[in-house]
């Protein structure tokens, strides 16, 4: 195999998934780590594109931001969401699991984020710092903004035939805590 630089994903060697929910959505995402579990392969994985969540802001000081997890009557939201990405080259993906922008997404500077970490009070709400605005946007009246969460996105899905098929509701209340066992045993293995 000739190398001509980066992959097309630009992931060099990681290995990719293509995971699909029981709505038949697909998110294509990197294999961080495969485990065995009841005679199934459980994997780990990490979307290609970048996570993002809806949120509808707070435009006084007397309620919060609220994210909006139930998005089959957002899509008049989405499409205006939609267009304001496409102002930065990116695209909003509507993906299993959750929303992703896919493109050239400027890369947070760690320095910023500490200083403006350290400037906040500690009496600050503690979720605004887990999470990085993306763009913000009016529709129907409200001000809504895209944020990409800070700490790592993880997706668990069962391995057939080559895909991925999303692990949700009851399976995934049973599989979680055995996956977070075998990873936290694995870590302690390598020390």
């Amino acid at each position: 195999m000739s190398s001509d630089g980066p992959s097309a994903n630009g992931a060099g060697d990681v290995p990719t998934v293509l995971v699909r929910d029981s709505e038949g959505r697909q998110l294509l995402c990197f294999l961080e780590q495969l485990i065995p579990l009841d005679g199934n392969d459980y994997a780990l994985l990490t979307p290609v594109d970048t996570p993002v969540c809806l949120v509808k802001i707070a435009v006084d000081d007397d309620s919060d931001d609220e994210v909006i997890d139930e998005l089959s009557g957002a899509e008049p939201i989405l499409s205006v969401a939609d267009v304001v990405l496409q102002e930065h080259d990116l695209t909003l993906v509507r993906s299993a699991v959750t929303l992703t922008v896919s493109g050239e997404l400027e890369e947070p500077d760690p320095e910023e984020l500490d200083d403006e970490i350290d400037a906040d009070d500690e009496d600050e709400d503690e979720e605004s710092d887990l999470y990085e605005m993306l763009i913000q946007f009016r529709a129907e009246g409200e001000e809504y903004g895209l944020f990409i969460p800070l700490d790592p996105f993880f997706v668990v899905a069962r391995m057939e035939n080559g895909e991925g098929r999303l692990v949700e509701g009851e399976e995934f209340e049973r599989i979680q805590p055995r996956i977070e066992a075998e990873l936290d045993e694995r870590e302690l293995g390598e020390d």
